[in-house]
């Protein structure tokens, strides 16, 4: 929750734990390395919460964005589903075109915009 809560996505807790259950959510983990190493010493890099095929949200630790830690979650989610879906503002669209996403600006006066990846 602290990486979703870091990107200020407003995503509730319910929301998550029942993507957990039915494999809706997926994280980015970096293990510790070395003789020190732990299951405590594991870090969430990055997540992505889907409801169904619809992304609902996705976000990646501020000083780990740009290290295709967020392009490995929604690959990952894709191997998943047939197909995805996400709802979007206009500084994320250059990352969900990359990644191959039809995006259309919805009707609203928000300026959000939708991305459809078959």
């Amino acid at each position: 929750m602290n990486v979703l809560d870091g990107a200020a996505l407003e995503i509730g807790v319910p929301t998550v734990r029942t993507g957990i259950a039915g494999d809706g959510t997926l994280i980015s983990v970096s293990g510790g390395s070395g003789a020190d190493a732990t299951p405590e010493s594991d870090r969430i890099l990055g997540a992505l919460v889907l409801d169904d095929t619809h992304i609902d949200a996705v976000a990646v630790r501020r000083r780990r964005r740009g290290q295709g830690i967020g392009t490995a979650l929604v690959e990952a989610a894709l191997d998943r589903r047939d197909r995805l879906t996400a709802e979007f503002d206009a500084d994320v669209r250059p990352f969900y075109e990359q990644l191959g996403f039809d995006v259309e600006l919805l009707d609203d006066e928000d300026g959000r915009f939708r991305g459809i990846r078959k």
